[in-house]
């Protein structure tokens, strides 16, 4: 079982930039592919990025190069950093676990956080 706790959501004005924290409980947190989701009112459930076992990241292409995601595993802690934020971006991120080598489908990843809302203004 794993828990996933994220943190460092809130509101910022178009260009800005925030870091998300997920910190995950469980002593397998290295063995993970740990994803970033979001969703924005009225719509699904969609794929931000990801980064396996071995460092590798990928990312969807609305947030490519702009956002980075990183981890580490003696903490336990994935990040998400977002700069260069657009209204469109709005929405609440979610951290999840899955298992290595996991894409970027919601159905790949076993534990969820509870979200955190990330507001942006224009």
């Amino acid at each position: 079982q794993v828990q996933l706790v994220e943190s460092g959501g809130g509101l910022v004005q178009a260009g800005g930039s925030l870091r998300l924290s997920c910190v995950a409980s469980g002593r397998t947190f290295s063995t993970y592919t740990m994803g970033w989701f979001r969703q924005a009112p009225g719509k699904e459930r969609e794929f931000v990025g990801n980064i396996h076992m071995i460092f590798t990241t990928y990312y969807a292409n609305s947030v490519k190069g702009r956002f980075t995601i990183s981890r580490d595993n003696a903490k336990n802690t994935v990040y998400l950093q977002m700069n260069s934020l657009k209204p469109e971006d709005t929405a609440v991120y979610y951290c999840a676990a899955g298992r290595n080598r996991a894409g970027n489908g919601v159905y790949e990843y076993e534990y969820w956080g509870q979200g955190t809302q990330v507001t942006v203004s224009s």
